[in-house]
C-alpha cells in the first residue's frame, strides 16, 4: 500500500520479502493483500475463458487451471505476489494436442510439461537469467504493456456505444481515486461501481457471462486416459518440452520484473520447480496448465500494492468462489470495467523513461536496437518467450561484433639476435579478447612473406577464450612454417595458456 511519502515500509524477513506472518498481523497489509487477490480473480475470469478457446477446450478447463495454478504456486513458488494461471503462451503451444488427440492427451501433456519444468529447474535453467541484458528486460516490459493494451481492442470494436463512456469513467476512477484515498484498491472500486451502474440502468453492454459458461461444481481429480507407451511419449514430449520452456521463460522473466519493482530478491530455481509442481497439480485436476500471468501480476503488484504470497493464494481462492458459488453475480460484471483496469495496467507498466527522446539520444544504438527487436518480435508474434529469445540473440550478436572490433595487431619491434646487423626477429603485440568473432580475421594480420625467420607473438594484453582462436593460431604457425619460419607465442598465463597448450595442434587442419 502506498502512502503520500511512497510505498508503505514494512518489515522484511531474512529473504528480503514481506512475510505472510507480518501481513496476518497487520490489518492494513492484510486488507491490501486480500483485496488485491479479489481484483486479480475478477480479471482472470475472462482471460481464462479466452485462453480455453485458444486451446480448444471447455472454459471450465481454463478456469480450473487458473484456480489450481494460483493456489499451488502461492505455496511452492519462489516469487511472492506473482500470479500464475492459464496463459495464452501455454495455450498456443498445447492447442495442437487438443485438436489432434483430444483433451486427455492435452492433460497428459500438461503433466509431462510440469515434470520437465521440475527437471530443468534442478539442472540450473534459472541461472540462465543472468544472461538476459537490461535492454531485453526493458523490451520485455514495454512489449507486455503493448500486448495487454492490444488484448483489450476486441472488447472495444463493434460494441454498443455505451461501452466507451463506461471505459472512460473507469479510467477516471483509476487515475483520480488513488489521489483521494487508498483505503480500497481503485480497480475494485471501478469494477463494483461500473457493475452497479450497468445493472441499475439496465445497460445493454457485454459482460463476463457473454464470454463463456462458468462452472457449477468444484474441480475433481482427473487421470488422463492415454496409453502408457513409448509412442504416446514420442507424440507428447515435443509439445510438453515446448510448454515447459515457454512457461519457465515467461515465469522467470516476470519474477525478475517483480524483483525490480519491489526491490527484493526471489529464488528463481524454486520458482522454476514450483511452476512445474503447479502444472502437475493442475493437470491432475483437469486444468490446461499455465505459467506467470504478466498482466495480472502487474495489477497485483504495481496497481494494487500486493507483496506477499497471501495475495496469490487469495486470487486462487476468490476465483474458485466467484466462478462456482457466485457465477450469476460475476456474470453481471461489464467487460468495460475489466478493460479499463487492464488499460491502466498497460499504462503503468510501460517504461516511459526508456522511450523518452532524451533517453534514446543518450542510449548506445546497440541497446536501443535490442529493445526494439524484443518489442517488435513479441508484439508481432504475441509470444513473450519468442521476443525475449530474439532479443537475447540480438544482444549477443551485437556484443560479439562490438568486442570483435576492439582487437588489434601491432608490430612493436624488429631485432638482430645473431649480431650480424640484419633483422632476424619480428615481434607483434596482439591486444583484446580473442574468441570466434574477434580472431576470425587474425590470420590475415601478419606478413608471412616479408617477416624474418623468427616471429614472436606477444599476447600479454590478450586472452584466448575458445577453440576457434587456438585453431587460428595453429593456422598462423602453419603458414609461417610453410615459409620456413618459426613462431613463438609469449605472454599468456592462467586459463588462456592452459587452453592453448591443451588444444593447440589437436583441432584439425589449417583455417
Amino acid at each position: 500500500m502506498n502512502t503520500p511519502h511512497g510505498p508503505e515500509q514494512v518489515p522484511h524477513d531474512p529473504r528480503t520479502e514481506v512475510s505472510v506472518r507480518f501481513a496476518l498481523r497487520s490489518p492494513a497489509r492484510l486488507k491490501t493483500e486480500l483485496l488485491a487477490g479479489l481484483v486479480v480473480a475478477l480479471a482472470l475470469i475472462p482471460e481464462a475463458i479466452a485462453f480455453s478457446v485458444i486451446a480448444g477446450v471447455d472454459p471450465r478447463v481454463g478456469l480450473f487451471a487458473s484456480v489450481t495454478m494460483a493456489i499451488t504456486i502461492a505455496i511452492v513458488g519462489g516469487r511472492p505476489a506473482m500470479i500464475s494461471a492459464a496463459t495464452a503462451a501455454v495455450a498456443l503451444v498445447i492447442a495442437p494436442v487438443s485438436e489432434q488427440y483430444g483433451v486427455d492427451h492435452l492433460i497428459a501433456t500438461v503433466i509431462l510439461g510440469g515434470i520437465f519444468q521440475v527437471l530443468l529447474s534442478f539442472l540450473g535453467v534459472a541461472k540462465l537469467m543472468r544472461f538476459v541484458p537490461r535492454s531485453v528486460m526493458v523490451g520485455f516490459v514495454n512489449s507486455l504493456a503493448i500486448l495487454v493494451f492490444v488484448a483489450q481492442i476486441p472488447h472495444l470494436v463493434d460494441v454498443p456505444w455505451m461501452v466507451y463512456p463506461l471505459v472512460a469513467a473507469g479510467l477516471l476512477v483509476l487515475v483520480f481515486l488513488p489521489r483521494i484515498t487508498e483505503a480500497v484498491p481503485a480497480p475494485l472500486v471501478t469494477i463494483v461501481l461500473l457493475t452497479v451502474v450497468t445493472v441499475a440502468f439496465s445497460l445493454n453492454v457485454p459482460d463476463v457471462a457473454d464470454q463463456g459458461e462458468l462452472p457449477e461444481s468444484l474441480p475433481s481429480l482427473f487421470v488422463p486416459d492415454v496409453p502408457m507407451t513409448f509412442e504416446t511419449l514420442r507424440i507428447l514430449a515435443p509439445y510438453a518440452l515446448a510448454m515447459a520452456l515457454v512457461g519457465l521463460m515467461e515465469s522467470l522473466m516476470t519474477a525478475k520484473l517483480v524483483d525490480d519493482i519491489t526491490d527484493t530478491r526471489s529464488d528463481k530455481t524454486r520458482e522454476g520447480w514450483g511452476q512445474g509442481i503447479a502444472n502437475i497439480v493442475t493437470g491432475f485436476f483437469g486444468g490446461m496448465g499455465g505459467c506467470a500471468v504478466v498482466g495480472q501480476t502487474m495489477m497485483n503488484v504495481k496497481v494494487s500494492g500486493a507483496r506477499t504470497r497471501l495475495s496469490t493464494l487469495a486470487a486462487g481462492v476468490f476465483l474458485l468462489i466467484l466462478v462456482v458459488a457466485l457465477g450469476d453475480i460475476v456474470g453481471l460484471v461489464p467487460m468495460a470495467a475489466l478493460v479499463a483496469v487492464m488499460i491502466m495496467v498497460s499504462i503503468v507498466t510501460i517504461d516511459w523513461h526508456s522511450v523518452h527522446p532524451r533517453t534514446l539520444r543518450l542510449m548506445p544504438l546497440s541497446e536501443t536496437v535490442v529493445m526494439v527487436v524484443t518489442v517488435v518480435a513479441t508484439v508481432s508474434t504475441g509470444n513473450l518467450a519468442i521476443g525475449v529469445s530474439l532479443g537475447v540473440l540480438t544482444a549477443m550478436v551485437l556484443f560479439a561484433r562490438r568486442v570483435a572490433h576492439m582487437t588489434t595487431v601491432e608490430k612493436i619491434a624488429d631485432a638482430d639476435t645473431d649480431g650480424d646487423g640484419g633483422v632476424d626477429t619480428r615481434t607483434y603485440r596482439v591486444t583484446g579478447e580473442l574468441f570466434w568473432a574477434s580472431s576470425n580475421d587474425l590470420v590475415h594480420q601478419f606478413d608471412y612473406i616479408g617477416d624474418p625467420e623468427n616471429v614472436v607473438i606477444d599476447l600479454t594484453d590478450a586472452d584466448i577464450w575458445d577453440a576457434s582462436t587456438v585453431a587460428t593460431f595453429d593456422a598462423i604457425q602453419q603458414k609461417y612454417a610453410a615459409k620456413g619460419k618459426t613462431v613463438t607465442i609469449v605472454g599468456l598465463d592462467g586459463a588462456s595458456l592452459e587452453r592453448l597448450r591443451r588444444l593447440s595442434g589437436r583441432l584439425g587442419g589449417e583455417n
